[in-house]
């Protein structure tokens, strides 16, 4: 079983030909040896002579390219979140880069992908588990085949550094050119415990009491690493099925686990099964999946630094193949599918509405349809399913719920109209329900009810108006399962317990901070009812900071972010062509560059001249004139940059959008027609404005 495992400890050594890992607490263990600077990969069975021990780390994050040189990630600091199961689970604290070239050179675009890679592990909240598979859903794990190395077990969606253990991946199944020559072609199961796959989301573990039965609640965000991304940046489908904002959350209740505390997990004999409590009751593990994820058809939303962007929709017919690779895949994984829209059925939203409307006309076989209307709503509800099954796309079962109508003047009771109407679903749908089968040493669990169903969840960004969904949902089904083990009577509820609806409540609100971080740069909206169950003054402030936080940074910041998402998942791979230009460089013509600056000019001088004192017997029109000038120059400036909004987004510079390439491109143009501007322009352009976006054909794009 060890040897499936990742090594908990691992002592860096380090040469100028080479970089070796060693496990102490594991002597007879292979020593990874990657020869510097060519990047080879071999196994060593005895220690290296010759090599000085640089530090001890966590584990390794994986190995990456960029422009001039590889490098090794690696973990140096690990924070214990809690155990499951008896399995420590760590969040990913501090990473260091080791390069491979002993001398390391420079170079402005090298700099800035190590800088976006760092911003990226800085920021995003990645963890991980030496014994325990945290990618996969406990009824995953269940039906998985635990004598594989961790690894190989992983949900490939959750594997987030999967990109970068390419190379490790690749030599310990002896493929590609980074094993070297001698060893190519030849398995290294030795590589197994090197190789640590990394989740990207939410992960809270408590223990906690519900009407004084122990219980361990727990709640694991899993965000998929493909078309991940910002809000604006990624939106839609792509053509392999993939959606953006792909997120997937487990709320565990474990029973009887007496395995608390921060101690790490033992491994080996540790993993045995059969655990009991005090007094001799088994261990039972309830858990409950929810999905969410933007609308499967090809749409974005473009910015020009209004605050509502431009909506865009292809047609719904060009978008019904990649449609059906990800409903193929998520009726293969989850069952039946209960799609929850929750976009608005009026203004900009509805075009929305309507193209995931009929692409589910599209997918489903001679669908039924039926609408409801109150006074608050001319269609509050709109349901979509087949009559009959004859397909696997018939398990679709499409509900709308118009929330904003619904709920608007803080009447957040009326979601209860939509949980009505998922009922039945979610009661025939079930939850996961096993227990541990005694003496296993393999962790094998005895399943005794499986999860049969899933909602899916959206709203436009799939963050805010989605939370409280989920929450709800969540909400239900842990009343549910109290109930069928015993610990809630009939007609009660776990809000009925006031420190466990807190606990509820705040790591709910917790889950939607975190996934409206990795997407929009802020907390969520709306997360003080979930954290109080009602609307507050303060709460709405926070939503008003939020919301300005969010138009700053969609427009100015998640530029950098988007590209940090792509080099690290490997959907932009940097070229090694050292002549090219430089990629991150602002090639927009000097005076669109020069009008920021010279609104803040403008700002200043008014500013000054608003404090200067005037002399007595002065003439006072000179600063009147100078006033109105400097106001002038800055409204003028105000409404170019406002008129002109693309020029002055922070583009993706490396899988830039095709409409925002040609939205530059015309937006520029308009500009260089001006009879005036056009000239100053081309001055200083020499006719070279399609430079900003030119090099995004010097990189090498892989769609995963």
């Amino acid at each position: 079983m060890s040897g499936l495992l990742p090594f908990r400890d691992i002592n860096v050594h380090a040469s100028a030909s080479q970089y070796a890992f060693t496990s102490p607490s594991t002597p007879s263990a292979p020593t990874l040896v990657v020869e510097r600077p060519s990047g080879d990969l071999r196994l060593n069975d005895g220690p290296l002579l010759g090599s000085k021990r640089v530090s001890s780390i966590a584990g390794i994050l994986g190995i990456i390219k960029l422009k001039l040189d590889k490098y090794i990630i690696v973990i140096t600091k690990a924070q214990p979140m809690g155990r499951l199961k008896g399995h420590m689970v760590y969040k990913v604290i501090a990473t260091e880069f080791l390069p491979l070239r002993e001398r390391p050179l420079h170079d402005p675009d090298e700099d800035t992908y190590y800088g976006l890679l760092k911003n990226l592990l800085k920021t995003g909240p990645l963890f991980f588990s030496y014994s325990f598979d945290i990618t996969n859903t406990f009824q995953r794990q269940a039906q998985s085949d635990l004598t594989a190395p961790l690894w190989k077990r992983a949900d490939d969606r959750f594997f987030w550094n999967r990109f970068i253990q390419s190379d490790l991946i690749d030599f310990r199944i002896g493929a590609g050119t980074s094993a070297g020559y001698r060893q190519q072609g030849r398995e290294q199961p030795g590589a197994d415990a090197f190789i640590l796959p990394v989740m990207f989301g939410m992960m809270r573990i408590t223990n906690t009491r519900i009407k004084s039965t122990p219980v361990t609640f727990t709640l694991i965000t899993r965000r998929s690493r493909y078309r991940a991304g910002t809000r604006y940046f990624s939106r839609g489908i792509d053509e392999q099925g993939h959606v953006s904002n792909f997120n997937e959350s487990e709320q565990i209740v474990i029973l009887n686990d007496n395995n608390d505390g921060l101690g790490g997990f033992a491994g080996g004999g540790g993993m045995q099964n059969g655990k009991v409590g005090a007094d001799g009751q088994e261990l039972q593990i309830m858990s409950y999946v929810q999905t969410r994820g933007s609308v499967p058809v090809y749409w974005a939303e473009i910015n020009t630094l209004r605050y509502v962007p431009d909506l865009q929709i292809r047609g719904v017919e060009s978008a019904i193949g990649p449609a059906r690779k990800h409903f193929d895949e998520q009726i293969r994984l989850y069952g039946e599918n209960y799609l929850v829209n929750l976009v608005n059925q009026k203004g900009r939203e509805d075009r929305v509405k309507k193209a995931y409307e009929q692409m589910v006309r599209l997918l489903v076989s001679s669908a039924s349809e039926s609408s409801q209307s109150d006074e608050y709503s001319s269609e509050k509800l709109h349901m979509m399913q087949a009559e009959e099954r004859k397909q696997e796309f018939d398990r679709l079962h499409y509900v709308y719920f118009d929330f904003h109508n619904e709920t608007k003047g803080l009447k957040w009771h009326r979601a209860q109209i939509l949980l009505d109407q998922l009922k039945p679903g979610l009661i025939q749908g079930g939850y996961f329900r096993a227990v541990d089968m005694p003496g296993d040493t393999q962790g094998q669990l005895e399943v005794r009810y499986q999860q049969t169903a899933v909602v899916r969840t959206n709203c436009m960004d799939c963050l805010d108006r989605t939370n409280v969904v989920q929450t709800m949902l969540a909400r239900f089904t842990l009343t549910r399962q109290l109930t069928d083990v015993g610990i809630l009577r009939s007609g009660e509820s776990q809000d009925d317990d006031v420190a466990f609806r807190v606990l509820f409540r705040n790591v709910w609100a917790d889950n939607a901070d975190v996934v409206s971080k990795s997407y929009s740069g802020t907390g969520a909206l709306k997360t003080d009812f979930t954290r109080t169950g009602q609307r507050t003054r303060a709460g709405a402030l926070q939503d008003l900071n939020n919301s300005i936080t969010r138009y700053i940074r969609n427009n100015f910041a998640d530029g950098p972010r988007q590209d940090g998402f792509d080099v690290f998942l490997g959907a932009y791979q940097p070229s090694t062509y050292i002549g090219g230009s430089l990629l991150f460089a602002d090639r927009r013509p000097a005076f669109i560059q020069a009008v920021p600056y010279l609104l803040a000019t403008s700002c200043f001088m008014v500013f000054i001249a608003s404090l200067t004192r005037q002399l007595p017997n002065s003439t006072i029109w000179p600063l009147r004139i100078f006033m109105v000038f400097w106001c002038a120059v800055g409204v003028w400036c105000w409404h170019f940059i406002y008129s002109h909004g693309m020029l002055y987004v922070n583009w993706p510079k490396l899988n830039t959008p095709r409409w925002a390439t040609d939205g530059y491109q015309e937006m520029l143009g308009s500009v260089r027609k001006d009879a005036l501007l056009g000239q100053f322009i081309t001055r200083h352009e020499r006719g070279a404005s399609t430079a900003r976006v030119s090099a995004l054909e010097e990189g090498k794009k892989r769609i995963q």
